[in-house]
């Protein structure tokens, strides 16, 4: 036990968290805002953080920092390239939402193919009571037994949504990229999933030419009644012609559980949408009990790792 570890933004993992074994002395903060970092880890040697930013200007003032923890799988927020430069490991976390964020998908999938916000203001508008017969009809409702189900990303995360949709009879595509396919995938160039696919579903890591992916010209290429999911980043789709495509129904409808910016201080144009198609979740795809619970015990587990010479999840 000789490290000293602190949490910077603790308050983002709300549930049990054990100290690692490795930690002489171990400090928490429920939050910590930008100009709070560099005091607060002075003399830290490991830091943990969820979204917290460590950039170079602010890693240059923490000379005895060693190790950054990050509480999640994607590291945006830290620069990896100054890290590797100064010896500074960092480590994630990976695979705890293989089955919460495909659950999170396929809940925002069906909601919109069976129209389900619209029908619940159907009712909520006394129309159901006044009509004529058993049933209320308000909007098509689609299955999705047969249809298309494009995915961009081919991680755990995305083959765990493909096999949901396969057991649901949906024929997977998989957009190619520049690694080397899997031989048991099939692939299709971006701009031949995007005419192909009834939905279309985002699993792939935000980085500089992965941003504004989905563009303008993308969702004109898509189905006027097909589907974007998006539970990655917020700055995989041009949010500003996601929301004039719906507004002027290029596409059939999104379900998104990322921003750009979050929280979204400063608004965002798809906070203003009030349609029956478009569904808006607050960063949640990841945040089951049971991830959360697998999350902080992996957390915890590369730490020690680290600390005993073994590192794990390392990164960059």
């Amino acid at each position: 036990m000789s490290e000293r570890i602190v949490f910077l933004d603790r308050a983002s993992l709300p549930v049990r968290f054990t100290r690692p074994s490795c930690a002489a002395e171990y400090r928490e903060y429920s939050a910590t805002a930008a100009d709070q970092v560099v005091e607060r880890l002075s003399g830290a040697s490991i830091a943990i953080i969820n979204k917290v930013a460590l950039r170079e200007a602010t890693l240059a003032r923490l000379p005895q920092l060693r190790l950054i923890a990050v509480a999640a799988t994607g590291y945006d927020c830290v620069d990896v390239a100054y890290c590797r430069e100064r010896g500074i490991a960092v480590s994630n976390v990976r695979e705890y939402a293989v089955h919460t964020v495909p659950e999170h998908v396929f809940a925002l999938i069906f909601a919109l193919r069976r129209n389900l916000v619209g029908y619940r203001a159907l009712i909520r508008s006394g129309a159901w009571q006044l009509s004529n017969q058993f049933c209320a009809f308000d909007g098509e409702i689609r299955d999705l037994h047969g249809s298309a189900l494009g995915i961009i990303g081919r991680g755990s995360i995305g083959r765990a949504v493909a096999r949901l949709g396969e057991a649901l009879g949906m024929r997977v595509l998989f957009a190619s990229g520049r690694e080397r396919p899997a031989a048991d995938l099939r692939y299709h160039s971006l701009d031949e999933l995007l005419a192909l696919a009834d939905v279309v579903t985002l699993h792939c890591p935000l980085t500089p030419s992965t941003r504004g992916l989905i563009g303008m010209a993308e969702l004109r290429r898509m189905k006027r009644d097909a589907l974007l999911i998006n539970t990655a980043r917020g700055g995989l789709v041009d949010e500003a012609a996601l929301a004039q495509a719906l507004a002027e129904g290029w596409i059939g409808g999104a379900g998104f559980d990322v921003l750009t910016a979050e929280p979204p201080r400063e608004g965002n144009v798809l906070l203003g949408l009030d349609l029956p198609n478009f569904i808006l979740t607050p960063h949640v795809a990841w945040a089951s009990i049971e991830a959360m619970e697998s999350l902080a015990d992996q957390l915890t587990a590369n730490i020690d790792a680290w600390a005993s010479g073994s590192p794990r999840n390392l990164v960059g």
